[in-house]
């Protein structure tokens, strides 16, 4: 009998953690919604969403000890998956209205305002899915669901071997954009998986299943 992945989806008050963790369900995970470090540490794998400012995401991720978690994580090679300002908090900072705030520094660069039209970037967009990547598989030609006015619009981590490069997918708004970011055990989308329909639950789902 094979047992699903299970999957923790970090309840840290920031972030729509009851509709990612449907829409992990849906994926084929097991999924609990907790904020207790050892559940969290010891998962399959960890989701991190998060809604709103960068400086309160990283906030509340610091008052729950999701630095921590996280690192310990990665350490162990566990997975990690940021959603929206869950990944903008894994580089060193994010610049809001002239105010810079220090992130968790999983990734060198700065996040900060998109170049655009009209801001926020709401809605559904296409991307550029990176060569070889496991998130996108199947769904490379699909359109994700957005909501955010500010990104990484670079990349900046030297990898050097015998460790994989990582696989960077980018979308366009005004300007291009880091849309998903595939890191070893790291991964992270700017986008919203679990508000994509049919093409967010694939994706989350060749999440769950390189977990097993």
């Amino acid at each position: 009998m094979t047992t699903s992945p299970r999957v923790v989806v970090f309840d840290y008050e920031s972030g729509n953690v009851h509709s990612a963790a449907k829409a992990l369900a849906a994926a084929g995970a097991e999924v609990e919604l907790t904020r207790d470090r050892d559940r969290a540490i010891e998962a399959d794998g960890l989701v991190v969403p998060g809604v709103g400012a960068f400086a309160a995401v990283r906030d509340a991720l610091l008052a729950h000890g999701g630095d921590e978690i996280i690192d310990r994580r990665l350490a162990g090679g566990r997975a990690v998956l940021g959603i929206c300002v869950g990944m903008q908090v894994l580089f060193e900072r994010g610049v809001e209205r002239a105010q810079p705030a220090e992130g968790l520094g999983e990734w060198p660069g700065t996040i900060t305002e998109l170049e655009a039209p009209v801001l926020p970037h709401m809605g559904w967009n296409t991307v550029e899915a990176g060569v070889g990547s496991v998130l996108f598989r199947g769904v490379e030609q699909e359109r994700f669901y957005f909501v955010h006015s500010f990104a990484a619009k670079s990349w900046g981590l030297d990898v050097q071997a015998p460790f994989p490069q990582p696989t960077l997918t980018w979308a366009t708004h005004g300007e291009r954009f880091l849309a998903a970011v595939e890191n070893g055990p790291l991964s992270a989308t700017q986008f919203h998986p679990e508000k994509s329909g049919d093409a967010g639950i694939r994706l989350l789902t060749n999440w769950v299943d390189a977990l097993a």
